[in-house]
């Protein structure tokens, strides 16, 4: 297992993280599993096997049951993993029970720290934009956090490139704790976080966490044109995270996967997952199972690495096609582009 630091910070996390949506399992989490206990003892146990350092939780994970589900899980081992969990959706029907509000923000932590059976927690992550409270509450809200060690780290999830950019310069203005991390959604089936996401996270030192990065099972192999999937499993239709907007293409990303996973031994999930860890300022993937034979193999990952070959190969079958200023960038840069924009640019300029 690989250790990276998460974007300026001192922090090592394993290049895979352990996923735990489907811990409880209730509610609009119930199609991604129902793990218990015992069944996430044993998959903690896989993961810290394998060299995973870190679990990926929030709080409305099955209404807080995934973060009581660690807790009990880890027992007196808690401080042997690092804990990322997350605040702003609803916990509740009143009206301060959700968002990023000074309120809301103390509150959630205060009653993940309950559920989880700790402390501290390592990494907390704003689960998503808040367009109505400002910028300053947010980030005030969670420097007294870490100023009164409840918290060690604090990250960003779902954010757009202004959005982040405008928290860091906030934070910066203000002598508050900045982000460190960036949890967005990114794999072979939409790499839309490319455009613009990734190179501010390259240029500003920020660690990109990936939620999904084999977009729900989508390319785990298990889906292939004019073949029905297995029993039990999800299909298009039936999970909109992600959204499929063109079912041809993903079936030939889907293709290419499979065909290399033939090639190289290793299943189409593991060449899905090492293709986006390998990725510019991708610090870790975010990997949850139903099952732990799912989790072994998605673990076997981590010891996978793609040829230059294997990488253009899906490069160019998952390309999308460059939005404007980026087109027009391409085309007149004229040696004037640096290395943040080369993380988009690169494969569209002359040599």
């Amino acid at each position: 297992m690989e250790y990276r630091q998460l974007g300026r910070s001192g922090l090592r996390v394993s290049t895979i993280t352990l996923g735990t949506m489907g811990f409880g399992g209730t509610g609009w989490a119930s199609p991604v599993g129902h793990i218990d206990v015992e069944g996430a003892r044993k998959q903690i146990g896989l993961a810290r096997d394998a060299g995973v350092n870190m679990i990926d939780t929030a709080d409305v994970y099955s209404s807080g049951m995934s973060e009581e589900i660690i807790g009990e899980a880890l027992g007196g081992d808690r401080d042997e993993l690092l804990i990322a969990t997350k605040v702003r959706m609803p916990m509740g029907d009143g009206p301060n029970d959700a968002g990023l509000s000074r309120h809301h923000i103390i509150r959630g932590a205060e009653a993940s720290l309950r559920r989880l059976r700790s402390d501290y927690i390592d990494l907390y992550q704003v689960h998503e934009w808040d367009g109505l409270t400002p910028l300053e509450e947010t980030l005030q809200a969670l420097n007294y956090l870490v100023q009164s060690g409840k918290v060690r780290y604090v990250g960003c999830s779902n954010y757009a490139a202004w959005q982040l950019m405008k928290a860091l310069w906030i934070a910066d203005r203000e002598g508050l704790t900045p982000f460190v991390s960036n949890q967005l959604y990114y794999s072979l089936q939409a790499r839309d976080i490319e455009n613009e996401i990734v190179p501010v996270a390259v240029d500003q030192g920020i660690g990109i966490l990936v939620w999904s990065p084999i977009a729900g099972g989508l390319l785990s192999g298990k889906y292939r044109r004019g073949v029905e999937a297995p029993a039990g499993s999800r299909h298009l239709t039936e999970w909109n995270e992600p959204p499929v907007y063109d079912e041809e293409k993903l079936y030939d990303t889907i293709e290419e996967l499979v065909a290399i996973g033939a090639e190289r031994g290793v299943s189409a999930a593991q060449v899905a997952l090492a293709y986006t860890m390998g990725k510019p300022a991708v610090t870790s993937v975010i990997v949850g199972a139903r099952t732990e034979d799912q989790l072994a193999d998605n673990l076997a990952a981590a010891e996978l690495s793609l040829s230059d070959d294997e990488v253009g190969r899906l490069d160019e079958v998952s390309a999308q096609p460059l939005p404007y200023p980026f087109w027009h960038q391409a085309k007149t840069g004229g040696g004037r582009l640096g290395p943040a924009d080369l993380t988009l640019l690169g494969r569209h300029v002359p040599d």
